[in-house]
């Protein structure tokens, strides 16, 4: 093997003292310039002391020269050393030749640009040319910082990062630094920047490699991409129509615009009809729905729920007409400006340098427009960006219509439950009525009721359909419907919520059979409910109830109560079923029972909602002063327990009672003899006398009383009595103990009786049986005529 020859040989005292033809080819210097001079003066050491890489510092004209050498030491034969310096190996296959013409590549790509940084993070070397630059050419950032030559949106971030990975050696890989052009206004730039610590091979730190890749194109495509996901993963999720504007704006700004704004026609906001034909007339108004924008001055023309008509002739205007886009730049001197002077104040305040707006159209129908600015420090739309906008204003617009078609048919909902309840429901002579209605903004099948019930008792009701929109408030027409028809039978509150009970399993049967592609199908049928029943003359009220909260009575002297909770029972519908419970309570003057629907309670109550406890019903009552009308008492508990409430239906009935006047009810204990008859019609008659009863009226009492009292004694069981109340109807009710239940006959030319019932129900306006623990009442209602007022 050939030995290798040394480039140089250097004497012990430094001084060169051999210098061969490859030197002087490498270095550019001939033996005769080198010979005897000292080592010093031709290469210079890098690195620590005992490091072996020697560089040259100097070829022949002067420039540096990057060759690597080797030193081994030479034994002389006078036991003297001298020093063979030779040229480094390389393990590399690729000539530096070759590297040099890949750095030069790599540094001739426009989107590539390589940044050369010593120890304090100060330029050496770049190759970058990008417009940001300016006139600035690469070898003019040589000593300079990065962070003072590239305008960058986070400097220190910047730094801080090259300097981690010069402390630490673990690289950057590809994080994204965002610059704008320095010395002049103009767009935001993205590059993808990876960071490289320079080691030389004994692990000395030289510096950083910084990497920069102009991604901006790439960032834009993400961008928009990010927008219509976010855009259509969270706009339309609700079906509330504010709300679907509201987060299309939350998610344009600052992502997509500086500013957003969303109008929608006011029809259809509201859910009244469909969306208008376009070209959108120009009479239509608008409804602000929703606005965002992302700075201080960014201050809107008109403020949200502002409803007006487009002004025109401006961009909105023709967006709006043709149905196309309109991507403007917004001069201070812009002609359109005259049209909309409110509009131009805003812009002109906001900074906005730019605006799109595109129509919200769903198949040729005008729902709205979309708004979008952006102010001079974001860059310029441009046509990719109308692209995108269409694509998200075709998705809010489906949005925005099914949230119509919901709010329509909410609006429908609550129009029918409201028009299902009753308009003013009267007081009774002894018991006073205010009411309390909150109604849900989806329509639900919460209602009240009030009305008089033979023998100047007073039904008092309070119920809830689960659900919401027309199923529930249809429901709830059928079943407050049935409930009228059950009370006429004079049926036990508890009887009669059985009887109901049995109306909405057969709605629920019904409601089971439907189609299967039916949404009702699956929905079940339930229904909270209470019944109560005040007796004036015995100031007993029965109450039963199904699910519904217990009522609470406030009591005359200031004190509160809740009635005994265990009259409760299964709600309508369950598949527990009946029986219901019943329980009395005695009212005196002036006492306020109180009977709510569940979501008038607050939803932080500990049980669930669908039985929540009355305390905080208890907690409002106690501030109620006897002299207080029972509306204002009734807004004093809206205030205090409206503030955490379900978004169920909230209804609140009170019902204050009275003494019944004792001159308007007249008793009689009857003997079981063919006799009591004939006594009986003797008392009606002074009786009806000292009421001034109407003489018609009086003589068909009259016989009324005496066919009752004809049936008791032949039909019925002792004791005997005769009521005759005078209150709004003329109430004749005859109590005997006998459970034999009274039958109407049709009887025939040639009978002898069974006429007595026939010409009862003929005289009276109504009639009935009511059925007790001690037997039965026959009871009759006969209208009074009213008083005609005197002349002057």
């Amino acid at each position: 093997m050939t030995r290798e020859a040394p480039l140089m040989v250097v004497s012990g005292g430094g001084t060169v003292v051999q210098w061969s033809r490859e030197a002087e080819e490498l270095l550019g210097r001939t033996a005769t310039e080198v010979v005897g001079q000292p080592v010093a003066r031709v290469v210079s050491r890098t690195g620590s002391a005992s490091a072996l890489r020697v560089v040259s510092q100097l070829r022949g004209n002067g420039a540096a020269s990057g060759l690597e050498l080797r030193v081994r030491p030479l034994l002389r034969a006078d036991d003297s050393v001298d020093w063979a310096v030779f040229q480094a190996r390389t393990d590399s296959p690729i000539p530096s030749a070759v590297g040099a013409a890949v750095l030069g590549a790599l540094s001739a790509q426009s989107l590539m640009g390589l940044h050369v940084l010593d120890q304090h993070l100060r330029i050496v070397r770049a190759t970058f040319t990008t417009p940001i630059l300016g006139d600035e050419s690469p070898e003019q950032l040589v000593g300079r910082r990065l962070t003072d030559v590239y305008n960058l949106s986070d400097p220190a971030g910047t730094e801080n990062l090259l300097r981690t990975v010069l402390e630490s050696g673990a690289p950057a890989r590809e994080p994204l630094v965002r610059v704008r052009p320095k010395h002049a206004p103009g767009p935001e730039y993205v590059f993808s920047v990876s960071a490289f610590r320079l080691d030389d091979p004994d692990g000395h730190v030289l510096g950083v490699l910084a990497v920069a890749l102009d991604v901006t194109a790439r960032e834009k495509v993400r961008r928009r991409v990010g927008v219509l996901r976010t855009v259509r993963d969270r706009v339309g999720h609700s079906l509330d129509l504010v709300t679907t504007c509201q987060d299309l704006v939350d998610c344009l700004v600052p992502s997509f615009a500086d500013v957003a704004v969303v109008e929608v026609v006011d029809s259809v906001a509201r859910g009244e009809e469909e969306p208008p034909l376009g070209p959108l007339g120009r009479d239509v108004p608008l409804r602000r729905v929703a606005a965002r924008g992302g700075g201080a001055r960014q201050a809107p023309a008109h403020p949200v729920g502002d409803v007006r008509s487009v002004t025109y002739p401006t961009p909105y205007a023709q967006a709006l007409t043709d149905l196309e886009p309109r991507l403007v730049v917004l001069d201070s001197d812009a002609p359109w400006f005259a049209a909309d002077p409110a509009r131009a104040h805003a812009i002109r305040a906001s900074g906005a340098r730019v605006l799109l707006a595109a129509p919200l159209v769903l198949r040729g129908t005008v729902l709205g427009l979309l708004s979008l600015y952006r102010t001079d420090e974001t860059d310029p739309y441009t046509e990719d960006d109308v692209q995108l906008t269409l694509d998200l204003a075709a998705h809010t617009a489906l949005s925005i219509d099914i949230a119509r078609r919901y709010t329509r048919e909410h609006t429908i909902a609550v129009a029918l439950q409201r028009g299902l309840l009753p308009a003013h429901p009267s007081s009774q002579t002894a018991v006073e009525t205010a009411h309390l209605v909150a109604l849900g903004d989806q329509g639900g099948g919460g209602w009240y009721d009030t009305f008089a019930l033979p023998g100047a008792r007073t039904a008092l009701v309070v119920g809830d359909v689960n659900g919401q929109g027309l199923h529930a408030a249809t429901t709830m027409g059928q079943l407050r419907t049935v409930l009228h028809s059950l009370a006429a039978f004079d049926l036990e509150p508890d009887e009669l919520l059985a009887r109901l009970n049995d109306a909405t399993l057969f709605l629920a049967q019904e409601r089971a059979a439907r189609p299967p592609g039916d949404p009702m199908r699956r929905q079940e049928l339930a229904a909270h409910c209470l019944y109560a029943v005040y007796d004036p003359l015995a100031r007993a009220c029965t109450i039963a109830r199904a699910g519904q909260p217990p009522p609470v009575i406030a009591h005359s002297d200031g004190s509160t109560e809740q009635v005994d909770s265990s009259c409760g029972g299964p709600m309508l519908g369950s598949a527990e079923g009946p029986p219901f419970a019943t329980t009395c309570v005695t009212l005196s003057e002036g006492d306020v029972l109180a009977l709510g629907t569940p979501a008038i309670l607050p939803a932080s109550t500990p049980t669930s909602v669908l039985a929540p406890t009355p305390d905080a019903l208890l907690q409002a009552l106690e501030a109620w002063a006897p002299d207080r009308s029972l509306q204002e008492l009734c807004d004093e508990v809206l205030y205090r327990l409206k503030g955490n409430t379900d978004p169920g239906d909230a209804i609140l009935l009170l019902a204050r009672t009275h003494t019944f006047p004792a001159d308007h009810v007249a008793t009689w204990p009857l003997d079981q003899d063919p006799t009591a008859a004939g006594t009986a019609r003797i008392h009606a008659h002074r009786r009806l006398t000292d009421w001034g009863v109407d003489e018609e009226v009086g003589y068909a009492t009259e016989l009324i009383v005496s066919e009752l009292v004809t049936n008791a004694v032949r039909y019925g069981s002792a004791p005997l009595s005769l009521r005759l109340i005078k209150d709004r109807f003329l109430t004749c009710e005859v109590h005997d103990t006998s459970p034999t239940t009274p039958r109407l006959r049709h009887a025939r030319t040639i009978d002898e009786g069974g006429r007595g019932l026939f010409i009862v129900a003929q005289l009276a306006q109504n009639w009935g049986v009511r059925y007790t623990s001690d037997g039965k009442t026959v009871w009759t209602e006969q209208s009074l005529p009213t008083a005609t007022p005197h002349p002057g």
